[in-house]
C-alpha cells in the first residue's frame, strides 16, 4: 500500500488527468512551489495537500482506508473468539487426553504454517492469487458515483494488486491465526484456573516408550523458558488415569500444554508475521516520480537558464491579432472587474471608431451570467470583446466559459487582456508570475485560434 502522502498525491494526478476541478486551482500551487525549498517527493506531495485545501479528498482515503482496517479488526475478533469457544468446548471433561487436545490445538495450524513456508519458497518472486483483493474490493465498502470517489476506489484497487501485497496479504493471514491461538491460551488459562484437570495419555499403535519419549522432546523447548513440564515418573503415572490426579502432576501436564501452545503455536507464528510485515515494508509500492506527469512538474519548477550563451529558447505559442469588425459589439468581463470605466477603449481605439455601436454586458461570472450572455448572444449577431483580467487563471472552468462564448458569438469573439495598474508596487516574484500567466493566456488563445486584441 502507498504512504497517506502518496495515496494523496496518485489521486490528485488522477483526478488532473481526468479535468477534475479541484478546491484550489493546481496551476497556482504549482507555481507558488517554484520559489520554496525541498526535495521533489516532499513537493509533490506538499503540492497535493494544498490542492485539496479542503480535505475532501483525503477523507475519501481515509474512509476507504478506515474500513479495510475495520474489516480486518472485526476478523480478527471473531477468530480470537471462535479459538476461545472452541477450546471451551474442548476442555469440558474433567480427565482430559493430552496429545488429543495438543493435536486439536496445534495439528492443523502446524500443518497450514509448514505449507505457508513451502508456498513462500515455491512463489519467490511470483504474485500469489489476491483473494484478500476480492473479499474488501473497496466497491464494496463505500459507495458513490462522484469521480473523486471512483477516481479512490481505483486507486486502491491498484494497489491491493501490487506484487508486494502477497506480503501484506501473509501477514494478515498470520495475524488471524494469532488472534485464533490467542483465544485458545486464554481459554486455556482461564479453565485452569476455575477447574482441576487430570492429564492421561494412550494409545493402540504407538508404545508407551515412544510417547514417554515424545512428551520427554515437547517438553525441551518449553522446559528452556521457565514451564514446569512433567518428569518420567509423573509420565509413567498418567497413563491411563481415570480419576483425579496429584495437583502436582496436573501442574507439570498443565505446564506442558500452555508452554506447548507458546512455543510451538504462538511463537513461531508470530515469526512468520514478523516476516511478512518486514518484506511488506520492503516491497511496498512506492510513488513513481518518473512518470510524464510528474516529470513535467518536476521540469518546471526546476527550470532555469545557466548559460544564456548555451540557452536555445523554445518559441512559445503566441495568440494571432484580432481582426476588429466594424459591425457592432459586445463587451463583457470574465470574472474580474475592470479598474478603468471604459476599459475596452484603450484595445479598440487603435483598430476601429471607438464610437460604433457598443452593448456593455458587465461580468459575465457564475452560471446565470453565462445563461443570460448565450440567450443574448443566439438572438442578436455581435463581435464579443473579453476582457481578461491580469488575476484570471486560465483554468478548465474559465477556458470552458471561453468556449462556451466563442461557440455563440456568431461574429466571433476577441480578447483583450487586462494589467494590473499597481504592477510598479509588485515585487519581482509577484511580476514574474504575471509574465507566467500571461504567456498561460497567449498559450491557450493560441490553441483556440482566438485573437488578441493589442492595449
Amino acid at each position: 500500500m502507498l504512504s497517506p502522502q502518496d495515496q494523496l498525491t496518485e489521486l490528485v494526478r488522477t483526478l488532473e488527468t481526468q479535468q477534475h476541478v479541484f478546491a484550489t486551482d493546481p496551476l497556482l500551487i504549482t507555481e507558488k512551489l517554484q520559489g520554496e525549498d525541498g526535495k521533489p517527493i516532499q513537493k509533490l506531495h506538499r503540492r497535493a495537500l494544498r490542492i485539496d485545501s479542503n480535505g475532501a479528498l483525503a477523507r475519501v482515503l481515509g474512509k476507504i482506508d478506515g474500513r479495510i482496517k475495520g474489516i480486518m479488526v472485526v476478523m480478527s475478533v471473531v477468530w480470537c473468539l471462535s479459538g476461545f469457544l472452541g477450546l471451551f468446548t474442548l476442555l469440558q471433561t474433567n480427565v482430559v487426553n493430552f496429545f488429543y487436545v495438543l493435536v486439536c490445538l496445534l495439528g492443523f495450524h502446524t500443518i497450514m504454517l509448514l505449507g505457508w513456508l513451502v508456498m513462500t519458497l515455491i512463489n519467490q518472486g511470483k504474485q500469489s492469487s489476491n483473494w484478500f483483493a476480492n473479499f474488501v474490493s473497496p466497491s464494496y465498502l463505500i459507495r458513490g458515483k462522484d469521480d473523486v470517489t471512483k477516481a479512490a476506489v481505483d486507486l486502491y484497487e491498484r494497489q491491493l494488486q501490487h506484487s508486494g501485497m502477497r506480503w501484506y496479504l501473509g501477514r494478515f493471514s498470520h495475524q488471524l491465526w494469532l488472534a485464533t491461538l490467542t483465544g485458545m491460551l486464554l481459554a486455556i488459562i482461564f479453565l485452569l484456573i476455575v477447574r482441576q484437570y487430570s492429564f492421561s495419555w494412550e494409545s493402540t499403535l504407538l508404545s508407551d516408550q515412544a510417547l514417554i519419549t515424545l512428551t520427554q522432546v515437547l517438553g525441551w523447548l518449553p522446559s528452556m523458558v521457565g514451564f514446569n513440564v512433567p518428569d518420567s515418573t509423573a509420565i509413567v503415572q498418567s497413563r491411563l488415569v481415570t480419576d483425579a490426579m496429584p495437583l502436582t502432576v496436573a501442574r507439570q501436564w498443565a505446564g506442558l500444554l500452555v508452554g506447548s501452545l507458546l512455543m510451538y503455536g504462538i511463537v513461531p507464528r508470530a515469526i512468520a508475521w514478523a516476516f511478512c510485515a518486514l518484506m511488506f515494508r520492503r516491497k511496498k509500492m512506492r510513488l513513481d516520480i518518473k512518470q510524464p506527469y510528474y516529470q513535467k512538474i518536476l521540469n518546471f519548477w526546476q527550470r532555469q537558464v545557466v548559460d544564456a550563451d548555451d540557452f536555445n529558447e523554445v518559441p512559445v505559442p503566441i495568440a494571432p491579432k484580432a481582426a476588429v469588425s466594424a459591425g457592432k459589439k459586445l463587451v463583457a468581463l470574465l470574472e474580474y472587474p475592470a479598474e478603468q470605466d471604459n476599459w475596452w477603449q484603450s484595445g479598440l481605439n487603435a483598430d476601429s471608431d471607438i464610437n460604433s455601436d457598443i452593448e456593455n454586458f458587465g461580468i459575465v461570472d457564475d452560471r446565470d451570467d453565462m445563461a443570460r450572455l448565450k440567450t443574448y448572444l443566439d438572438n442578436h449577431p455581435v463581435q464579443v470583446l473579453l476582457g481578461i483580467h491580469s488575476k484570471a487563471l486560465p483554468d478548465r472552468g474559465t477556458l470552458r466559459k471561453l468556449d462556451q462564448i466563442a461557440r455563440h458569438a456568431k461574429d466571433g469573439l476577441i480578447v483583450q487582456l487586462l494589467s494590473d495598474s499597481s504592477a510598479l508596487e509588485l515585487t519581482k516574484q509577484v511580476a514574474d508570475n504575471q509574465d507566467v500567466r500571461y504567456q498561460q493566456w497567449q498559450t491557450a488563445l493560441a490553441a483556440r485560434k482566438i485573437g488578441l486584441v493589442n492595449n
